[in-house]
């Protein structure tokens, strides 16, 4: 069947930084995808609501041409702050439930305004936004459907569930390592996981949604990954190797599709890293992204882990840390840490050569820059899929150091003394020169994936690209291959 020259794409990311960037790079990726094969051309236009245009623009002041929609979001929703329409502003991610529940009611805005847009080729939405599978269907649209997680996280998570690992006998441990069913060289524990996925009871808000979710996906025409087959192919394998299972596609790293950054002035923490480079100190990388919950009384901990290390540091954070520590920290660290409070470029930061390792909560899409970069991980996960990220990173690709709390579960307490010495080994020790070899072999394969015509997620999307963009039946449904 003959392909058509021009098809219009339809993004909707989830209200939240780490969903909303890579589908806002996906976009960029059309548009590059358009320059290197004329002979098929994309109108892309993104949804989402009042609050979150601005931030949407703005990352995509280089790309004009995408159309960004704002959607009325629901006011009055119980427990949610008048004016909150992104997780990173919600008092606690205990609200997940609602917030995302409350989403459903764009869905009739939604609708009124596919009705009027030019014909949609495919739809690209948020595995959260689980609504949005319905009006696809409505409107005879194929939909691909994004969570931001790996394949590897995407296969456990699976596995878990389908085997009841934790349910069916159920298991009161919160730190005892169970065998993946699918994977027997993975054991995870009870805390590695949403707490939708070990529930005995298997019911409530949170389940509910859940399972909601999940049906949505099942009727999806396949899974948009931000990732490279070369990276995880024994879990791209297993997600593909199940028949009557939407199909996983390999696109990313997407983060490589940002545009170089114009030259301007350069920041303080830059002139600062700079200087380490003259110096030849290797310089660790702290952040934690904008969603983790951190007390004070760990705060602390961890700051005195950085200074009792004595390695480099360049660490941003929203708080104020002296205020928490004490009088006296600041000046104690002035030579060998600097803290920002300032918003930063992630990726400039990571690519400055005196960056050598990054203490981070291992969110995929901080992980995977970190990992096309070239710079070995300090994993510290805190909530949601950064435990399983953090045992990619460090028990299968080997590219990382763990960060151990003293009971052994997720939310437990980090002490001082594990932090220095774990810091110490990233930057100084065996594990970490193991880990910064292995990195910088990914780094060249994630660079490779993306080289237009023979990198393996530039081939993917090429195929998805053949397969969705195809021209419509007589009877208005879209012919799609098996």
């Amino acid at each position: 069947m003959a392909v058509s020259a021009h098809h219009h794409v339809v993004l909707f990311p989830y209200m939240s930084k780490g969903h909303i960037i890579p589908l806002l790079q996906f976009g960029r990726l059309l548009l590059r995808h358009h320059r290197k094969e004329p002979t098929i051309s994309f109108t892309v236009t993104v949804f989402t609501t009042p609050k979150n245009q601005p931030f949407i623009s703005d990352f995509l002041s280089d790309a004009p041409e995408i159309k960004v929609i704002s959607l009325p979001f629901p006011e009055n929703i119980t427990g949610i702050p008048p004016g909150v329409e992104s997780t990173d502003k919600l008092p606690s991610m205990s609200l997940y439930v609602p917030f995302t529940r409350a989403t459903k009611l764009l869905q009739p805005f939604f609708e009124e305004t596919l009705k009027n847009l030019p014909q949609v080729s495919f739809m690209v939405s948020d595995g959260f936004l689980w609504w949005t599978s319905e009006s696809a269907a409505k409107f005879k649209i194929p939909r691909l459907v994004f969570y931001g997680i790996n394949s590897y996280a995407s296969a456990v998570v699976i596995s878990t569930f389908q085997h009841k690992l934790f349910t069916e006998p159920e298991i009161k441990s919160d730190t005892e390592p169970v065998t993946v069913p699918n994977f027997p060289w993975i054991h995870v524990k009870k805390c590695d996981l949403d707490h939708v996925l070990t529930d005995p009871k298997q019911s409530g808000p949170a389940h509910e949604l859940f399972v909601d979710q999940m049906i949505s996906t099942t009727t999806s025409h396949g899974f948009l990954v931000n990732s490279f087959y070369e990276l995880e192919s024994a879990f791209v394998d297993n997600n593909n190797n199940h028949s009557g299972r939407p199909k996983s596609w390999c696109v990313g790293p997407l983060c490589l599709t940002d545009p170089p950054k114009s030259k301007s002035a350069k920041p303080a923490w830059i002139h600062w890293l700079d200087r380490k480079r003259e110096e030849g100190r290797p310089v660790l990388y702290v952040a934690f992204g904008t969603q983790a919950e951190i007390s004070d009384k760990q705060l602390k901990e961890l700051a005195l882990g950085l200074e009792d290390s004595k390695v480099n540091f360049l660490w941003v954070t929203r708080k104020d840390v002296e205020e928490t520590i004490g009088e006296g920290f600041n000046d104690r660290i002035r030579e060998s840490g600097m803290i920002v409070r300032d918003w930063v470029d992630q990726w400039e930061i990571l690519s400055h050569e005196s960056v050598k390792g990054f203490l981070s909560h291992c969110g995929w899409n901080s992980a995977q820059e970190s990992i096309c970069v070239g710079v070995p991980l300090l994993a510290w996960p805190m909530m949601a899929d950064q435990p399983l990220n953090a045992k990619m990173v460090v028990e299968e690709i080997k590219v990382g150091v763990r960060v151990e709390t003293e009971d052994g579960s997720v939310k437990g307490f980090v002490t001082r003394e594990e932090l220095s010495r774990k810091v110490k080994e990233l930057m100084e020790g065996k594990t970490g020169k193991t880990a910064r070899k292995n990195v910088k072999e990914y780094s060249k394969m994630a660079k490779a994936a993306l080289v237009e015509g023979t990198g393996s997620s530039w081939k993917n999307l090429d195929l998805l690209l053949k397969e969705l963009c195809k021209s419509k039946e007589p009877n208005g449904a879209y012919k799609l291959s098996d």
